[in-house]
């Protein structure tokens, strides 16, 4: 169960990351944290706080909900 959050996060980040045509260098110096750590995220390996779920958020330029109604598209219920 707390696996299957991690991925979808991890895999709504990077679609959404992909679709601004953005490298995850490039998302990792807007949000102040390092690329290992969002290849990381993206693969679905960290428990993301919400200080940097904040911080990813304003990096991609989108609302912390419509980040999480993609999270929601790829979690299975």
């Amino acid at each position: 169960m707390h696996e299957e959050i991690r991925v979808a996060y991890g895999k709504a980040v990077r679609t959404i990351r992909q679709n601004k045509k953005m490298s995850q260098e490039e998302l990792a110096d807007l949000c102040g944290l390092h690329r290992t750590y969002i290849s990381d995220i993206e693969l679905g390996k960290r428990n993301v706080s919400l200080e940097n779920i904040d911080k990813i958020s304003h990096a991609l330029q989108v609302k912390k909900s419509e980040l999480f109604v993609e999270v929601e598209q790829y979690e299975s219920i």
